[in-house]
């Protein structure tokens, strides 16, 4: 057998990818192994009663089941759930870490209020009764003054009982201004819509499809529900599924591919719409599915000829007609998208190109497909009854513009919150109230973020870690984590059914926190009048049990519900391409060069949570040595700047600059350096802060021109021996 260069880096990287992801590492590490590490807070308990508590995972949006060994009462390890929907038993790295933030030092113990100049990080701890005095006097206070609508709230989801109740309080205090932090959701509810005419989501079957065509999906990198995809990966192997990742870098889900097809940085789509077009061009769609699509079909026959995409994506012609004969001649063939982990958001041209592809077979809403399904409606909450105040300052503006004008389509455009404040926007913000998101990390361009929030004059975080955001705060009132709390947690993450899980505090609160719905109740009902009407529960665990009603029963007993009975949104795809063009990078090419583009890695916590120690240690040493993050280059790149493997190089974007060193890797393209998400913080432990170097400082966003989302994939970048 003939092994060529590309093959050998995929059967390479592919076996130690293979080895991470097995359970081998992770049934070593039992409960003496686990606990063996000289942490300073390693718990030590007494020998005592063994029980095992079961409950929800929401470190990801992937919502597994978790079972909590306890001792004496106190949790030891955590364990996959058997016989869950979605993880059956298995469990990811992240997710086996998290007793490190249950018990670990990055925890807010209590309410605190800023007593110094704001990130200086001088802190004295309140009660409770005084944290809310603070928190409802000054919201009445900007109330009262008629400008409710310059309060902003910024939630990582919008999914279960808490962000709607955040979001409630909202609307009832007088604000349009409800956040959700960006994620491939943002693209894919804008597609559905698009596509099919309806709100939804939609859902994969990964298990029964025969050929996946992954268009930078992380499929062993964290994409979706991780586990879940663990095991759909090592079912397609066992039937010998063929499976194609189309992406710039060999990622570990590229190596465990099939086939790893290399595309230009930012011309997913046009690959997408290329493979597209032959399929047309020699009638190998499903017959109804162009059938009224208004001429849809001959512009992308004129546009988007082999040749021309060739040119743009950098893959060869015969290698697209193969890639259209062999998704088009399958069975169940199935398209997949979200670059990475799918934390970040795309562009709509993108997104609706290849869930076209899924169209053209008709593989949609039918097995081993594609499915457009309803998110679970079962918060039926009696709408909000504004009084006057509240009823003028929902009239104002969104400050991010989402939902009106150019952007009617959005929903969310947290992307343009920066601009807004720093001057851009209808009016100032005057406070800003952050739950479960860390946008002074997450979001590109991240000096522009934290310059916006220097210019709020009141910032208060609800964050259970000392994380970059909450360290710009000026009040801090600390939720319980998520082995302490109860919660509702429908879960998404590419399932094609309707899953809600159910969280369950598996020890008691480990310090003075509070849970962010009690929090959210005793304000409303302390600010009064129609705020307070909003919220009629005593507290929040009755809120929660009247609002899963009948289900409630069910999520006691088996920690989980399933609605798999469930109509699609619609049957009949509306085909159409956009005649937006596709998203630049930013920066000129005589001065930058190169191409940075940002990577996942299952082993690295690129959202809301950063990696615990446990997690830490597993990165490879080609990642981050020391303090030392890592860029990825092609050895033919690096030559030409005299830079060689471990070199200490300077890299600069349009954005910022940054000390970085150099790893050598063929499985790049000439002219693209890579560079990994989650790492440097500047916040949390000496495990993880200082480590590297935050991609998000270097990268800023770029709108998409159809939807308004930030869209970049990448910017131009270039490199200088330091």
């Amino acid at each position: 057998m003939k092994v060529d260069r590309r093959s050998f880096l995929s059967f390479v990287i592919g076996g130690a990818a293979g080895t991470a992801l097995s359970p081998l590492p992770w049934k070593l590490m039992d409960d003496s192994s686990i606990w063996s590490q000289m942490w300073p807070w390693t718990p030590v308990p007494p020998d005592g009663e063994v029980v095992y508590e079961d409950s929800t995972c929401t470190l990801c949006p992937g919502g597994c089941g978790i079972s909590v060994r306890k001792v004496d009462h106190r949790a030891v390890k955590i364990e996959g759930k058997k016989g869950h929907p979605v993880n059956d038993g298995g469990i990811c790295i992240l997710g086996l870490s998290g007793l490190q933030l249950l018990y670990g030092p990055t925890r807010i113990k209590s309410p605190m209020k800023r007593i110094g100049e704001r990130g200086q990080g001088k802190w004295q701890k309140i009660s409770w009764d005084e944290a809310m005095a603070i928190l409802t006097e000054k919201l009445s206070d900007i109330r009262n003054k008629g400008e409710a609508h310059t309060v902003a709230a910024i939630a990582g989801t919008e999914g279960g009982t808490v962000p709607a109740l955040l979001q409630r309080f909202m609307t009832a205090y007088g604000s349009p201004n409800f956040i959700r932090t960006p994620s491939h959701q943002d693209a894919d509810e804008l597609a559905v819509k698009t596509l099919f005419g309806a709100s939804g989501r939609t859902g994969f079957d990964l298990e029964n499809a025969d050929y996946i065509l992954s268009f930078g999906s992380g499929i062993v990198d964290g994409w979706g529900s991780p586990v879940r995809m663990f095991r759909a990966s090592s079912l397609w192997k066992e039937k010998n599924v063929t499976v194609v990742q189309v992406e710039p870098r060999l990622s570990n889900s590229a190596a465990k591919a099939t086939r790893w097809i290399p595309v230009n940085p930012g011309t997913e789509a046009d690959l997408a719409l290329g493979i597209a077009a032959v399929m047309i061009a020699q009638n190998m769609v499903d017959p109804g599915a162009v059938a009224g699509a208004g001429g849809w079909e001959n512009q992308l026959l004129a546009n988007y000829g082999t040749k021309k995409v060739s040119q743009v994506t950098g893959v060869d012609a015969g290698v697209i007609l193969e890639l259209a004969k062999g998704f088009a001649k399958a069975n169940r063939p199935l398209a997949l998208c979200g670059r990475g982990k799918g934390l970040v958001a795309e562009s709509l041209r993108e997104t609706a190109a290849v869930y076209a592809l899924n169209a053209l077979t008709g593989n949609i809403n039918q097995e081993g497909g594609m499915w457009a399904i309803p998110e679970a409606d079962y918060i039926r909450w009696p709408d909000v009854a504004s009084d006057e105040l509240a009823s003028a300052g929902l009239a104002q503006p969104r400050l991010d513009g989402a939902g009106t004008g150019r952007y009617a389509g959005a929903r969310h455009l947290l992307n343009r919150l920066a601009d807004a404040v720093n001057g851009g926007g209808p009016y100032p913000l005057q406070a800003l109230l952050v739950a479960g998101a860390n946008p002074c990390y997450d979001l590109p361009d991240t000096r522009s973020v934290r310059m916006a929030l220097e210019r709020i004059p009141f910032i208060v975080s609800f964050s259970s870690f000392n994380d970059e955001t909450a360290a710009m705060a000026d009040l801090l009132l600390p939720d319980h984590v998520y082995l302490e709390r109860y919660g509702d947690v429908p879960v998404g993450a590419g399932l094609a059914q309707q899953v809600i899980g159910l969280s369950k505090p598996v020890v008691s609160p480990q310090f003075n926190t509070r849970h962010l719905g009690e929090t959210l109740i005793v304000a409303a009902r302390t600010m009064g009048g129609a705020t307070a009407d909003a919220f009629p529960w005593d507290n929040y665990e009755t809120c929660l049990e009247e609002t899963l009603a009948e289900k409630w029963d069910a999520l006691i007993e088996e920690g989980i519900w399933v609605e798999a009975d469930i109509a699609p949104v619609a049957d009949t795809v509306r085909l159409a391409v956009t005649d937006a063009p596709a998203v630049q990078a930013e920066g000129d090419v005589n001065s930058f060069p190169l191409l940075l583009i940002p990577y996942d890695s299952i082993r690295l916590s690129s959202g809301y949570i950063g990696d615990p120690p446990f997690m830490i240690k597993t990165v490879s040493g080609t990642v981050v040595k020391g303090k030392d993050g890592f860029i990825e280059i092609n050895p033919q790149t690096a030559s030409a700047t005299g830079l060689s493997e471990g070199s200490v190089a300077t890299l600069t974007t349009p954005r910022g600059e940054a000390r970085v060193r150099v790893h050598l890797f063929e499985g790049i393209q000439p002219g693209v350096v890579a560079m990994a998400r989650g790492l440097g913080h500047t916040a949390y432990d000496g495990y993880l802060a200082g480590k590297g170097v935050n991609v998000n400082e270097l990268i800023g966003p770029v709108e998409d021109p159809s939807s308004g989302h930030d869209a970049a994939w990448g910017i131009r970048a270039k490199l200088a021996k330091a």
